[in-house]
């Protein structure tokens, strides 16, 4: 069809991660999309209980805008919700199934969710949860016969594509680990353009069997919901990221790739079930940049690790560590040095940039500091209910992510701390981040996390926390020689401190929970 000037074709249709389903619903129906212990459910079956599910919602009183929260491991509901639950209109609110009742409270309370899907179980949770803010009805599922599964069979099929592509799709909650979580937005649009971002990044086909050993409530699992989804892949749901099960689950079901958190590919690469696999399995991971020892060993066993970077407030990951099939021939140590690396804006991203405290961008000598900053379609829309955290978070359409680094003359980007995480120790700044991967590099260490501590000379002093391999033996004092060994002396730890890492439901450590530890222990 022709067009005049400045008309628009009627052809085009807003975006959103929604259209994935119904597509793979039409193109491989009869393939299995969703694995959960014994369940086996096609794609065909996925889009019914989607658009089941969005019949459910609207015969609730569900409107277009409102928010419906689901308190769930990774499961078929929680994974059916991503599609049930936009279609009807509403806004996704996945939540944290490790907080307590009085933080799901604020949540649940702050986003404005009036229906709570629950599995069975955390129906005990979700029901104190609901008692805590009032208004808020409970539906609990997971099992034959559970009232969301009858109520479900009985509903009709609803569901229309959005409008308006830069709607909001989800909230994701941000950990508040520095005061309240703040609800970040997603759009339609955004969330799209970042799952066809993974699709191509994380080579997801129709082969693919994708472990869900990332929470998929974490940034709606970096959008791999939509991304397996518009792949055709399988998804083989997980309801706690144990490594026994993990392993079993790569020899059982044929396992091609997933996502995790360095702390849990940690726990995987000296478990005892640890053995090469029978296929190269892609994974992607986020966080803390792994160590070096860890990618080497991990490559042992036939894991091929992809290290990504991003926030919550960028749909998940917004770089990749592009590799360049030239740095094939380097020698095992160089690679894992590089692969540790953020790397390059994904393909859906602006270019990342690494500014100075003045706005300007540092020069790519891989060894200035700035902070980076990120633009796309795949920014939030911004923080819910917020205006001034949002206000304060933006930078002329960039987004502060707190996170300091460098930029390689490749243009790669490799943090070196966040920014609240520098420790300052007699006027020289202190990567926590380099000191944690000294200490890793000893073989006696399995995971380690270093912070500053309050001294009364040099203002602060690093501090490592440290979990020994079982069995193994070493000193602190062989520790801190190790490190000395590799770095500058003022790098050194000053002290160490044995005993396990608090983390995140994300297996993220919290440093600011040893940072109070360390106070505490000099006190």
């Amino acid at each position: 069809m022709q067009l005049a000037d400045g008309e628009v074709s009627s052809g085009l249709a807003p975006l959103s991660p929604v259209s994935f389903l119904a597509r793979s619903a039409a193109v491989f129906g009869s393939r299995t999309a969703v694995v959960e212990g014994d369940l086996r459910v096609t794609y065909r079956e996925l889009d019914e209980r989607a658009r089941r599910l969005a019949g459910l919602l609207v015969a609730r009183g569900i409107r277009p805008g409102d928010r419906v929260a689901v308190l769930a491991p990774n499961t078929l509901l929680l994974l059916e919700a991503h599609f049930g639950v936009p279609l009807a209109g509403a806004a996704l609110n996945a939540l944290n199934t490790r907080l307590s009742a009085t933080e799901l409270a604020y949540i649940v309370e702050h986003a404005g969710a009036r229906l709570l899907l629950a599995d069975h179980e955390l129906a005990t949770l979700a029901e104190e949860v609901a008692a805590k803010v009032g208004g808020v009805t409970v539906l609990v599922g997971g099992r034959p016969g559970d009232a969301y599964e009858v109520e479900l069979a009985a509903s009709a099929h609803a569901g229309t594509a959005p409008t308006d592509e830069m709607s909001l799709l989800s909230l994701n909650y941000t950990s508040g680990t520095t005061g309240r979580p703040k609800g970040v937005m997603y759009c339609h649009r955004g969330a799209y353009l970042q799952s066809l971002a993974m699709v191509t990044h994380a080579r997801l086909t129709p082969r693919t069997k994708f472990l869900w050993s990332l929470p998929m409530f974490h940034c709606n699992g970096w959008c791999f919901p939509w991304a397996v989804t518009a792949a055709g892949g399988t998804h083989v749901c997980l309801r706690k990221a144990d490594p026994a099960a993990i392993w079993a689950a790569i020899r059982t079901e044929g396992i091609t790739a997933f996502n995790a958190a360095p702390t849990v590919l940690t726990s995987l690469a000296w478990h005892e079930d640890a053995a090469p696999a029978e296929r190269t399995i892609e994974v992607a991971t986020g966080g803390a940049p792994p160590s070096p020892r860890l990618l080497e060993r991990l490559a042992e066993l036939g894991i091929d690790v992809t290290h990504l970077y991003g926030l919550t407030e960028t749909y998940g990951p917004a770089a990749i560590c592009e590799w360049q099939p030239e740095w094939d021939g380097l020698p095992a140590d160089e690679q894992a040095e590089l692969k540790a690396r953020q790397g390059v804006a994904n393909v859906v991203s602006q270019p990342l940039r690494v500014v100075a405290d003045d706005g300007v961008d540092v020069p790519a000598d891989g060894a200035t500091l700035g902070q980076i900053l990120v633009s796309g379609n795949n920014v939030m829309l911004g923080y819910y209910r917020d205006p001034e955290a949002t206000a304060a978070a933006m930078d002329h359409g960039w987004f502060r992510t707190g996170d300091l680094a460098v930029m390689h003359p490749e243009g790669y980007v490799e943090i070196r701390d966040r920014l609240k995480d520098v420790i300052i120790s007699g006027g020289e700044n202190i990567s926590s981040v380099e000191v944690e991967h000294a200490l890793a590099s000893h073989e006696a260490v399995l995971e380690c996390a270093v912070v500053g501590a309050p001294d009364e000379r040099w203002g602060e002093v690093p501090v490592a926390f440290v979990v020994l391999h079982p069995g193994a033996t070493v000193t602190d004092e062989e520790l801190i020689e190790h490190v000395r060994g590799r770095l500058a002396r003022f790098k050194a730890p000053k002290r160490i401190i044995r005993g396990e890492l608090p983390k995140t439901a994300t297996g993220k450590v919290q440093k600011f929970a040893l940072r109070d530890q360390a106070r505490a222990a000099g006190s």
